[in-house]
């Protein structure tokens, strides 16, 4: 049963580097590191060799009985580098197990510390965490809450802060910032701080809105709010963390650290499934002082295999320095965007940070108009995108969760200036057959 139904996609048989070949021969370029995870692209040698070390030590260990040496020197090498605060991990298969753990622990963390009337999430309007019901419930993607609404709790959703969709006219950085916050504010004011576990939010948005960045002093705003409320900041960096967009974690951008932040896609390079938990000592001994164990679990958390891998990715993008390659490849990904769309007719935003970019396709640029849904152009543009041997990862209902369109891009780290070229160029023909 493949994601859809009405077709079936091409056999991957091999990949190698920033390619993937289908069972035709045709290759492909990873523009998108699939879902934004492939950050060193496909067949490292380093973590193809750690795989097989791992795989000739112990494949499985149940956690509810064993800890293993290299989920240990993974947490000790996550915590190394985490924001400040960040001192724990909870290791889990993937993204939405992560935000469905971090969720919990929230909860968890209040009834043990005597607040259990708290327990309303706040999130925001043109989010992602995750498909789970949880993950599901704190998100604010419409298209993919909509039939399942009945059975996902009540959760609450504020304004997101998206300058180019929603900044007025004339409107500063900063100005836009506040008003942007405020409206949390005024959502804790309207439930009652109190009743309030937590403020779920994505660094930097991903694929809902486009990779989508804050603006001016957004986020410092939203933490002394929390601060001042007793709240929990969790921030979902599952796709825009651990590198993606220039510094490890998106957040060292904005100079503040969350209480609790999950991270997964670029953790293990999807060379092994995996996500994490990361969370504060205030969080981990009120519980560990409280009932002491966390009322949560999953089979395969914490799984040898996947944590080797993770391991390996994350000691080789520190040992070949490439955070600098995010980051130059990443001016030149917008160099070339701005060349190729910036006097587009039908592209209206180019945005992101480092190797976190999209384009928005609009109607008309002068009032940004979006094309009407039923056109489905992100759908047309992945389309003629892998015709022409480049995997983007479109998306559709990036203003309100029905109306407009855009392409995300997220290649892997080890990418270069020739490869960002044959990119945009295979992107530019998509868009273009895309709107013919």
């Amino acid at each position: 049963m493949h994601r859809s139904l009405a077709s079936v996609p091409p056999v991957a048989v091999s990949a190698r580097g920033i390619e993937i070949v289908d069972s035709s021969g045709k290759a492909y370029i990873d523009a998108s590191g699939g879902a934004a995870v492939s950050c060193l692209g496909h067949g490292h040698p380093a973590v193809m060799a750690a795989l097989h070390e791992q795989l000739d030590r112990i494949a499985y260990a149940h956690t509810g009985f064993f800890t293993t040496e290299t989920a240990e020197r993974l947490g000790e090498r996550l915590v190394a580098d985490a924001p400040d605060g960040l001192d724990h991990v909870y290791l889990v298969s993937g993204g939405s197990e992560a935000v469905e753990a971090a969720l919990k622990m929230a909860r968890q963390y209040f009834v043990e510390t005597g607040q259990p009337q708290r327990r309303h999430v706040i999130a925001r309007r043109q989010s992602y965490h995750g498909n789970t019901l949880g993950a599901l419930a704190a998100g604010g993607n419409e298209w993919r809450r909509e039939q399942f609404r009945p059975l996902l709790i009540e959760t609450h959703h504020v304004d997101p802060c998206f300058a180019y969709r929603f900044r007025e006219p004339g409107e500063s950085d900063e100005a836009y910032a506040a008003r942007a916050a405020r409206s949390l504010e005024d959502k804790l004011i309207e439930l009652g701080p109190e009743t309030v576990i937590a403020f779920v939010a994505e660094t930097v948005v991903g694929a809902t809105a486009g990779a989508v960045p804050p603006v001016g002093d957004y986020f410092r705003r939203i933490r002394e709010i929390c601060d001042r409320h007793g709240v929990l900041l969790i921030l979902d960096e599952v796709m825009c963390g651990m590198g993606r967009t220039g510094t490890l974690h998106a957040c060292e951008q904005e100079g503040i650290a969350p209480d609790l932040m999950t991270i997964a896609k670029g953790l293990g390079g999807g060379y092994q499934p995996i996500g994490a938990v990361l969370a504060s000592a205030g969080i981990v001994e009120a519980i560990r002082s409280g009932s002491g164990f966390f009322q949560h679990g999953h089979t395969y958390m914490g799984h040898p295999m996947a944590a080797a891998a993770a391991l390996a990715v994350q000691e080789t993008i520190r040992g070949e320095n490439l955070l600098a390659n995010v980051v130059a490849m990443g001016d030149r990904l917008e160099e070339r965007l701005v060349e190729r769309f910036g006097n587009h007719h039908h592209v209206g935003d180019i945005r992101g940070r480092g190797l976190f970019r999209a384009i928005e396709l609009v109607e008309d640029r002068a009032s940004r108009r979006p094309f009407a849904s039923s056109r489905k152009l992100h759908a047309a543009v992945k389309r003629e995108a892998m015709a022409r041997g480049l995997m983007v990862y479109p998306m559709g209902g990036t203003i309100d969760g029905v109306n407009g369109d855009h392409v995300l891009l997220a290649p892997p780290f080890i990418v270069g200036e020739a490869d960002i070229g044959r990119i945009v160029e295979r992107l530019g023909e998509a868009v273009d057959a895309a709107l013919t």
